[in-house]
């Protein structure tokens, strides 16, 4: 067991009291690690957030055993707390409960809390390694900022001196899948920018966003087989929109060449199908160009099995499983798009691979879910990205507070990340007005469309919708009551459902003109009930690319930004 979380657990003994408050604003005990240590020991943790929700659940759950004599659901209960201070609890827990005060600016007292609070709880361990270890006296911000750089996300921007240098680190950074908070990615810029490198270009947002990255290493890459006497057609995303910069990136240092190198294996960066390649051409840009079918098919075998090599355990954080979710999707895209030649050595490999992959993940992830993994789930911080569906709402309002005064949710209903791909890469090419932050959210269990649709409209756990568990007729209901309680009138949010066909917008343009909502609800479902009629997903794949050159996607998503 590390440092960190010795130190964390010798607060909570078992036998002391049954009944525990967390006194937590900063989130330190919600790390997954300290919560599956937690519930080996006998602690179940709940969260304080709705004071009714919270007596409803702790009553019927804890309080009713108890008084029975009955050991309940737990040993001890722990109650997380967002606040420092207990007497926000109603009195008898107060009262009964043994308090645990746990806060960051104690924990690293030689860091500017300001810098620490941006951390990820998956990272505390390491830095407090290095805090015990390293640090002699007290750091200012901008020190505390360099510490954490160097020490978490194996960064240090004043040792960069060059382009090389940047994008070797920063492509580094990005394949560890070790994206910078934006209060890190500033300061990180200021001090590369500070050097004369990149003058007006948006390094901070490189740093903080690797979608944002991609679009740009994908780009800088088809230009530079141009340069090579190399053309032909993108086998991913489109042509970027004309006001992102033109980078040059040095693809030919060897540093940059390793990188790059995986990020096409991955799926992350998408080849150039050539008709040939002229004689000289240097072999480590194989990974990044395709001259036939047979060898975009051979790319593909390459991606699936780096997953099957790489599908994360019953050990494994849920942000694995969500990074391995996005892989697979775009590797399934890519698959999906395969030209079917007859005769092909690859693709009966690719068929039976893929049922490997699929067999493998499910038997990891049912292995996860058995570990009680996926029962922290709920737990989670919402602020930096929902991680189960009813936390979305919660994400949305806390974009609300930052300064996003409109926000919309669009809920394409039965649609996989695969054909998601198919939908982000259509409106990159005809909607020049879009960037892609993207991330993924647990469903609930049973994965059924009552219980997933209604958690995300209402910001509710399924137990507290439990009257119309098996329906989604409320979703409107629950959608405006959500916002309602947040202050936002009753006719500033819309809610529409069953959208599925161009000749459908008008109808919700004159709404949205009309009523001029802050908050807009969207179900499209269309692809939900193709899904019935195709025989399988390539069919399904297929499908979807006919219905996006109706325009139907493009029309919708430009209605809610003008």
């Amino acid at each position: 067991m590390s440092q960190w979380s010795e130190r964390i657990l010798s607060h909570f003994t078992a036998d002391l009291t049954r009944l525990w408050v967390a006194c937590d604003p900063d989130d330190v005990l919600l790390d997954e690690k300290l919560l599956s240590e937690l519930r080996s020991r006998g602690f179940e943790v709940m969260l304080y957030e709705d004071p009714f929700a919270f007596r409803a659940e702790y009553e019927e759950r804890y309080r009713a055993a108890w008084d029975r004599g009955e050991a309940g659901p737990a040993p001890s209960l722990v109650l997380h707390l967002r606040s420092a201070d207990a007497n926000e609890l109603p009195w008898d827990i107060v009262h009964h409960g043994r308090a645990v005060r746990l806060s960051l600016a104690e924990l690293f007292p030689r860091l500017a809390y300001s810098a620490v609070q941006q951390v990820e709880p998956e990272h505390f361990a390491g830095l407090f390694h290095a805090h015990q270890t390293e640090l002699q006296s007290a750091r200012g911000e901008n020190e505390s900022k360099d510490f954490i750089l160097e020490h978490v996300y194996q960064l240090t921007p004043r040792a960069i001196r060059n382009p090389v240098d940047f994008w070797r680190e920063l492509l580094r950074m990005h394949f560890a899948n070790r994206s910078l908070p934006p209060l890190f990615a500033e300061h990180a810029a200021g001090i590369i920018q500070g050097k004369g490198l990149f003058a007006g270009l948006p390094v901070a947002t490189w740093l903080a966003s690797k979608s944002a990255l991609l679009r740009v290493v994908q780009d800088a890459w088809y230009r530079y087989l141009k340069t090579l006497g190399l053309d032909g057609t993108r086998t991913g995303e489109p042509p970027p929109p004309d006001y992102l910069a033109k980078i040059e990136i040095p693809f030919d240092h060897s540093d940059v060449q390793v990188l790059v190198d995986s990020m096409f294996l991955d799926g992350s960066l998408h080849p150039l199908a050539v008709h040939s390649v002229p004689a000289g051409m240097p072999s480590w840009i194989k990974a990044g160009i395709v001259q036939d079918p047979a060898a975009l098919q051979a790319l593909v075998l390459k991606g699936i099995d780096g997953l099957i090599e790489t599908t994360p355990t019953a050990a494994s954080s849920h942000k694995d499983w969500s990074e391995f979710a996005k892989r697979y999707g775009e590797i399934l895209a890519r698959m999906h798009g395969l030209p079917g030649t007859e005769g092909s050595e690859h693709l009966p490999v690719i068929r039976d691979r893929i049922k490997v992959l699929q067999a493998q993940s499910d038997e990891h992830l049912q292995a996860w879910v058995a570990a009680k993994h996926y029962a922290d789930l709920i737990l989670q911080p919402v602020t930096k990205g929902p991680v189960m569906v009813h936390h979305v709402p919660r994400f949305l309002r806390h974009r609300r507070s930052a300064g996003e005064t409109k926000v919309a949710l669009l809920v394409f209903d039965g649609l996989a990340f695969d054909q998601w791909v198919q939908i982000r890469e259509r409106l990159i090419a005809t909607t020049k007005r879009f960037a892609f932050d993207e991330g993924t959210a647990f469903a609930w269990l049973p994965t059924v469309t009552s219980v997933s649709r209604q958690a995300l409209f209402s910001g509710l756990k399924p137990r507290e919708f439990d009257d119309s568990i098996d329906r989604t007729d409320k979703e409107e209901s629950l959608w405006k009551t959500f916002w309602q309680n947040e202050g936002v009138n009753s006719n500033e949010v819309m809610y529409r459902r069953a959208l599925r066909q161009t000749h459908q917008l008008d109808a919700l343009e004159a709404d949205l003109i009309d009523r001029r909502p802050k908050v807009v609800g969207l179900v499209i479902d269309e692809v939900d009930d193709r899904l019935h009629k195709e025989r399988s997903k390539k069919d399904v794949a297929m499908w979807i690319g006919n219905w996006l050159t109706t325009g139907f996607v493009d029309r919708l998503f430009s209605l809610l930004l003008d």
